[in-house]
């Protein structure tokens, strides 16, 4: 026993200086998404850019999704995989605010996709509301303190600044005690108040509005103590304007669950409780003698069912009516607040408003039925033709990750209908690879080579199947979004087709996509019937492809053990078409037709394809079946070579076919009995290795079909096989080195009682068998390769000599921890190769080649935010490069492993999520817009009509939002950096104005700078009972004064250094010279800003007649 064990030794240290160490090192590899489609399944909240018209999804794992037009996608990580709580757009800027649920504040760079700044908030964050058009944010958490924290969009980095309102700040000004404990569950800035006011609401039920700039509340609403006398609005299917009911009812202290302005003003405000209940409160301010029944004159209810236990109302958002004067009446979308257990629905309610609040009344209602549980929506404001919004459509989420597009006019429609019961059709998400409805079955992503003329002869013939084809795959479906820019090479005339990807689907029919960029390009869209000519089991799942390049043929298997063979060269004449059974061969003509055409259908056995593999430069086809057999097909003559029934006496499937050729081959013959097998391994000239699923190989002859084995080679112990790898190299020709120890390059395999330390290396060993010098010395022809087999339990490494020969003592073997479900190899170039391993709880190895060391390890978690899903591997697929393509629900990625790999990292390739020229286009228009209102008022839709001019988008609903640009906030900034705790204590409402005098006015003597926010200059106010006005000014008539004899004390606070009669005159004739001047430079100022307004006009009025007539990306 100690003599064996030592031989084995021995013989593994002897084995392992033979055997070539793997040159992949870990520097070489850096995995990563570099392509991602479609909405992910954990999707959980939404936010929208209204000027950039992006659209982005939030989930439930750390992920954020942003849409744009056609194509335009961009997949953000975070580094912790949890929920977030809040997303949102900063405004045409390019960033991207989110907060996760452990309270971390994130703010994404949108332009270079990348997380440039983040911010641990130190309590729980329960409100978040970005203030539009600036770069300020409210934050509200659990112990009822607001703060505000500023993005610089210079960097990205988030500031906290000193700014607080607490819950007893709020109490003391409002004159109203309430538990300053009480969470903030809600904030809203104020429309139309330049950031001044912002609305808080408290879980009790306790709103306020809060001014900034005047440190005091102007409106304070809800509590107990409050009566409800205007009466409850019954929002039923069967609407009656006549519907509010003369009641009285004690408003209980009531928990706020959802909120939102219910008018462009901002002057109604409706609330959402967790007793189903809506409250729409008249926020304009009240005097302080108003006592608190008073307020109840205010307030309307509002419910959607008349039952005792309602669901809570979980969103509430408002919508204007563009037809009507009055700016309250609009649509209420609502989610929850129905009767428990009534069907899920959205519900749409139509608001109108006459004089006062108890008018209210709900004249109509629609509940749309959702495909899945409701997620979140959010609103997508219309636009006219002269720019000025007119509608508003609706973007909804549902789960698992299904986005809808619901247009106005449909949901008008469906208002006015009268039924009870009536639905419409939501526009579903243009998926750019369609995974559902029909569903993927099999997918491959293909390398093509860099050969000039083959590239050109394939662009030629894309360009003629994509004239033919429709432009997309997913129909003619009305998608509003806009977004984005595409990237400049993949709308290069020039580019060239690196890759491609096919996708087979449940229905029969396949896919075609060119992947060179990531902005994927459709290339056609192959049926299950050919020309009209039904074939039995056509439209049966397809199971298998393989694409040959060099004779640009397709092959696709089903389930039904149909092969169909396509040339996408395609014919302008009448071409022949071949059915093909085990007994006949039948030739049709099919019409001419320049899209690729189907040239034969073979059904030679009622079994599944699992494996379609072409060989001989493409000249024939490998066809393993369900069953165990094999058919090669001859592609030139479209008819069957041979067949192979007795690959395993098992029947196992085959899983893998590859193939080789020879040349020159000579094995020494061991004995006799190898004498046929050695014969016909001398004559053959492509040898074809056929795995099945029990884990043994069969070598036969690639042209004759004969058995080059002598009989199957199979392993010691059972176990199925996962994949097979045909990998060139030399297996023997370079020594370990030197430096190395001999000790550290000895690896044995542990015995079953010895425990593994490591999951991803339970054993490794090495074998090599005794070799007579005349078998070491075999090397002549092309057998300097080994065989790379995976199972589900281990990897073995062979030489194909062994394998041919029959011997199963492999040179390598790595046992597994855990069951591996799918493999591949890549090369990162001629010298370093790997080998990828999937593993069934999502793992992933890397590994080496030859010697299968562990190189790296990862995860579908911790790349893709997936778990491993059943059947998930015959949708993934490799290349040469180290590119790995996944589906996963409605999700489509590619996994770059390399970190030198480039083709789809480069910029240039990327679609570009934020446009600059759209932004720089709007801020202008903002700037514009701002100067024209001091000459003559607002001018509508001048932001919507340029918005639209340059891109088609949509402008946004609430004037609020289009007429804010950042500079008219710049007051905040003062307010916001110091600390609310040092201001004098604010009262409740009227508070003495104090006036601007002229001589308050600071002007600095900087070279003058076209301005383009309407705060620059400050409103000058005169006022008219001032006595020293009408001292410095003097006058005469009516407005003459009788000067009065000042004390020496008014004086003193008047001109502060003045010390006698002569110093005062003096000071006084001084101070009457610096305001002329002051009046002279206003004056001088004031006509800078009119040309600066006068040329902002001009430039934009040239913007728009230059790019009216030109297509949005080629801005």
């Amino acid at each position: 026993m100690f003599a064996k064990r030592f031989l084995h030794k021995k013989a593994l240290h002897h084995s392992q200086q033979n055997l070539e160490h793997g040159n992949l090192t870990i520097e070489d590899l850096d995995p990563r998404v570099v392509v991602h489609y479609g909405i992910p399944s954990t999707a959980s909240i939404l936010a929208f850019d209204y000027i950039q018209c992006l659209l982005a999804v939030g989930t439930l794992d750390g992920r954020i999704k942003v849409f744009g037009s056609e194509g335009i996608e961009g997949l953000l990580i975070s580094p912790k995989q949890l929920p977030f709580k809040n997303i949102e757009f900063l405004q045409n800027q390019g960033y991207l605010v989110s907060i996760l649920n452990d309270n971390d504040i994130q703010v994404w760079n949108l332009e270079n996709r990348c997380l440039v700044s983040c911010l641990q908030w130190e309590t729980n964050i329960t409100a978040f509301a970005a203030l539009r058009g600036s770069n300020f944010m409210y934050l509200g958490d659990e112990y009822g303190l607001m703060s505000v924290i500023k993005c610089d969009v210079e960097d990205g980095k988030i500031l906290e600044l000193p700014y607080r309102i607490s819950g007893d700040k709020i109490s003391e000004a409002a004159e109203c005690p309430f538990p300053s404990d009480q969470p903030v569950v809600g904030i809203l800035p104020q429309p139309y108040s330049s950031g001044n006011r912002v609305l808080i609401a408290y879980q009790n039920g306790l709103i306020v509005i809060w001014d900034v700039s005047e440190a005091r509340v102007v409106f304070c609403g809800g509590g107990k103590d409050l009566q409800l006398k205007d009466g409850i609005v019954e929002a039923s299917s069967e609407v009656n304007g006549n519907s509010s009911k003369d009641t009285s009812n004690h408003l209980e202290e009531k928990e706020i669950s959802a909120l939102c302005w219910a008018s462009s003003s901002g002057s109604i405000l409706a609330v959402g409780y967790v007793d189903g209940d809506i409250l729409f409160w008249n926020t304009s301010p009240v005097a302080p003698n108003k006592s608190q029944q008073a307020l109840s004159t205010n307030v309307v209810k509002l419910r959607l069912s008349s039952a005792e236990r309602r669901l809570p109302v979980i969103v509430l958002q408002w919508s204007p009516t563009y037809k009507s004067n009055n700016d309250c009446n609009g649509q209420l979308f609502i989610y929850g607040g129905d009767e428990i257990g009534s069907e899920e629905v959205l519900t749409v309610l139509t608001l109108e408003w006459s004089s006062g609040m108890e008018t209210l009344k709900c004249v109509g209602r629609a509940d749309l039925t959702l495909a899945g549980s409701f997620a979140d929506m959010v609103l997508f404001p219309g636009a006219g033709a002269t720019g000025i919004s007119k509608k508003t459509d609706v973007f909804v989420l549902t789960n698992p990750g299904q986005l809808h597009f619901y247009e106005d006019a449909s949901l008008s429609a469906l208002i006015s209908q009268k039924e009870e019961k009536t639905s419409i059709t939501a526009v579903e998400f243009p998926a750019m690879i369609p995974l559902t409805d029909p569903t993927i079955t099999v997918a491959k992503l293909i390398s093509l080579p860099s050969e000039e003329n083959k590239l050109k002869t394939w662009m030629e013939i894309t360009s003629v199947i994509k004239i033919c084809s429709p432009s997309t795959p997913a129909g003619n479906a009305k998608w509003p979004l806009t977004g984005g820019v595409p990237s400049q090479l993949s709308t290069s005339k020039d580019k060239r087709t690196q890759r491609m990807y096919l996708v087979g689907y449940s229905d029969g029919s396949v896919r075609i996509w060119d992947a060179t960029y990531p902005v994927f390009s459709f290339v056609c869209h192959l049926e299950s019937e050919v020309q009209a000519i039904k074939v039995a089991g056509s439209s049966a799942p397809i199971s298998a492809l393989d694409f040959c390049f060099l004779t640009l043929n397709l092959a696709l298997g089903n389930e039904c053990g149909l092969v169909r063979i396509y040339n996408l060269k395609g014919s302008s004449d009448g071409t022949n078409f071949h059915f093909v059974t085990e007994t006949e061969n039948e030739v049709r003509s099919l019409s001419q037709d320049k899209r690729p055409r189907c040239s034969a259908v073979f059904s030679l056995i009622k079994s599944p394809v699992l494996t379609l593999h072409f060989m001989h430069s493409g000249a024939k086809l490998a066809v393993g079946f369900k069953c165990g057999r094999v058919t090669v097909i001859d592609i030139s003559s479209l008819s069957v070579v041979f067949s192979v029934n007795d690959i395993s006496s098992s029947t196992s499937p085959v899983i893998s076919i590859s193939s080789k050729e020879l040349s020159n081959t000579h094995i020494p013959v061991k004995s006799p009995k190898h004498s046929d097998a050695n014969n016909q391994l001398n004559s053959a000239k492509e040898a074809v290795f056929i795995l099945t699923k029990d884990a043994k190989i069969t070598v036969i002859d690639g042209f004759s079909g004969n058995m080059i084995s002598p009989r199957p080679w199979n392993l010691k112990k059972e176990s199925v096989a996962i994949s097979m790898y045909v990998i060139e190299g030399n297996i023997a020709s370079s020594k370990v080195q030197s430096e190395r120890q001999p000790e550290e390059s000895i690896k044995e395999s542990p015995t079953e009682k010895e425990p593994v330390s490591d999951s991803s290396l339970v054993g490794v060993s090495y074998e090599n068998e005794h070799e007579s010098p005349s078998e070491t010395a075999y090397t002549e022809g092309n057998l300097n390769s080994f065989i790379l087999l995976c199972c589900e339990d281990s990897v073995r490494l062979y030489s194909t000599k062994s394998v041919i020969q029959g011997n199963n003592k492999p040179l390598c073997k790595v046992k597994h921890a855990k069951p591996c479900i799918w493999s591949t190899t890549f090369k990162k170039d001629e010298k370093a190769q790997g080998f990828v391993l999937l593993f069934q709880t999502g793992a992933i190895e890397i590994r080496s080649i030859p010697d299968l060391e562990l190189v790296k390890e990862s995860s579908l978690i911790s790349i893709l935010r997936w778990n491993f899903k059943a059947n998930m591997d015959k949708t993934m697929s490799s290349t040469d490069n180290g590119q790995i393509t996944l589906a996963n629900g409605c999700e489509v990625a590619i996994i770059s492993l390399l970190a030198g790999e480039n083709d789809l990292r480069i910029p240039e390739s990327l679609p570009c999520l934020h446009d600059q020229v759209l932004s720089a286009a709007a801020d202008a228009a903002f700037s514009f817009s701002q100067n024209q209102k001091k000459k003559q008022g607002p001018i509508p839709g001048i932001l919507g009509g340029l918005v639209k001019g340059l891109k088609g988008g949509k402008a946004d609903h609430t004037m609020d939002w289009t007429k804010s640009p950042k500079s008219t906030f710049d007051h905040l900034q003062a307010i916001f950096l110091k600390s609310s705790h040092s201001d004098s204590a604010a009262s409740v409402d009227h508070q003495e104005h104090v006036e601007l005098n002229i001589d308050d006015i600071e002007i600095d003597e900087a070279p003058p700078v076209a301005s383009t926010s309407s705060n620059d200059l400050r409103p000058i106010k005169k006022g008219k009972g001032s006595e020293r006005e009408r001292l410095l000014e003097g006058g005469s008539g009516a407005d003459d004064v009788e000067p009065r004899v000042r004390t020496p004390q008014e004086i003193m606070a008047a001109y502060g250094k003045a010390k006698g009669a002569s110093a005062v005159a003096s000071q006084a004739r001084n101070k009457l010279v610096e305001r002329g001047e002051k009046l002279e430079r206003i004056n001088r100022r004031t006509e800078q800003l009119q040309s600066g307004a006068e040329d902002f006009a001009s430039m934009a009025n040239e913007l728009v007649k230059t790019l009216e007539n030109r297509k949005w990306w080629q801005i």
